[in-house]
Order: structure tokens, then sequence, then C-alpha cells
């Protein structure tokens, strides 16, 4: 049976992927909806600073304090940011990364340098009231909570050390108005190390296409 790991996306906790999950325990496999820090208690946004390296770290240290191995690691939109720091950090305990309509950063790249217009808008604009989160869109489901801001600031620092994670995954949701995600679908689509496909939905694939999502993730089993 396989061990997953779901990193939900910004403004997101780990009630996204709940119903997924459950099914895939249904069927004997063991998974980890992540709630990163500050996207569950709205106070923890107030108590510390909390960026991308404090995202990356609750996924590090969720894989180590429960010693995990062999693992699938999902990341959807935002998290792409967070599974490709914690892959860079520990490969050695992942098996495949899956990336559902997500960033993948190069070394020094951030959310902010990775998009530009109606996402600075979202997130400057939405960070308005503390400077400090960003608030969810309306759009989003009623649970979304403000999302750090710094983590959007930050820039990631890799080593290139998650190139030794042996299988990589790029999920491409084609009908997401003004993504920002098709520079990664192009940029992995003739890339021998990636298997990249693309899929006619919206960026809520778990709302859209919950089953292939599931088939997606069972398949990038080990």
């Amino acid at each position: 049976m396989a061990t997953f790991v779901l990193v939900p996306g910004a403004c997101h906790g780990g009630w996204w992927y709940e119903p997924l999950a459950a099914e895939l325990r249904q069927e004997g496999h063991t998974a980890y909806p992540v709630t990163l820090t500050g996207l569950g208690d709205p106070q923890e946004l107030l108590a510390a600073p909390i960026n991308l390296d404090t995202h990356i770290e609750d996924v590090v240290r969720l894989l180590a304090e429960a010693d995990l191995h062999d693992v699938v690691l999902c990341g959807h939109s935002y998290a792409g940011m967070v599974i490709t720091g914690a892959a860079d950090r520990v490969p050695e305990r992942i098996a495949s990364l899956v990336y559902v309509d997500a960033f993948v950063p190069e070394d020094g790249a951030s959310v902010m340098s990775l998009t530009s217009g109606v996402w600075h808008d979202w997130y400057i604009g939405g960070a308005k009231a503390d400077g400090i989160s960003v608030a969810p869109l309306p759009l989003l489901d009623p649970r979304a909570t403000p999302h750090p801001l710094a983590s959007l600031v930050q820039a990631i620092r890799l080593t290139g050390a998650l190139d030794r994670v042996p299988r990589r995954e790029y999920v491409y949701l084609a009908n997401f108005e003004n993504t920002p995600f098709t520079q990664f679908y192009e940029r992995l689509l003739g890339d021998p190390a990636w298997h990249v496909r693309s899929l006619p939905v919206g960026h809520n694939i778990l709302r859209d296409a919950p089953d292939d999502f599931r088939e997606i993730l069972l398949n990038a089993a080990p």
C-alpha cells in the first residue's frame, strides 16, 4: 500500500483533501492531508512570522516525525512551492512528486516573481487589512482562511537535490481562467524527466474531476 502526503493551495487546509484521503484510506493506503502553519488556526498568523520556509518545514517535519518513506508527495497550486522545497531537503523520503496545477519553481523564484496582473492585485490588495495575510477570494470555499503574505513573497532556495526523486508528474487544468500555470505546463511538456498531462477542467480538481485525481495519485505510487 502507498503513502500519500497531500498539501493544499493558498487559503486551504487539509480539509480540502479529506474526501479524497478518506477514499485512499478505505483502499488500505495511508494519507496525510496537511494543514500548513497559519492555515488552520488564524491566531498563528499573529504569533510568529510565517513564510515559505515555515511551510516547507511543516512538510519536512511530518515526513521525519512519522518516519515516512517512498511517499507520493502532492501539491496543489501554491503548494507546488512547498513540495519543491521539501523534496530538495529530503529527497530520500519521496518516491513521486505530483504537481496539480501548481508552481514548479527554480532556485530564487517566488510566487510573486512567477505571477503578475490579477494575481498581484489579489496578493497585495488582499493584505490591506493587516499587511500580514491575504484574505481569501470570495469565490473560494467558506472554510478558506487568510494566507500568510510572506510565503508568497519569499524566494525559494534549492540545491538541486530534488532531482533525485524518481518520478515527477505535472497535471495542468486547462479551464482555469487567468491561470498562471501554463508556463510550467509548456516548460515541462517536452522534458523526459516528467510525466505531463492536461485535463479540461477548472482549478478545483476535487470538485471537477475527483476520480481522475485519485487515479493520477494511484498511478504515481511506487
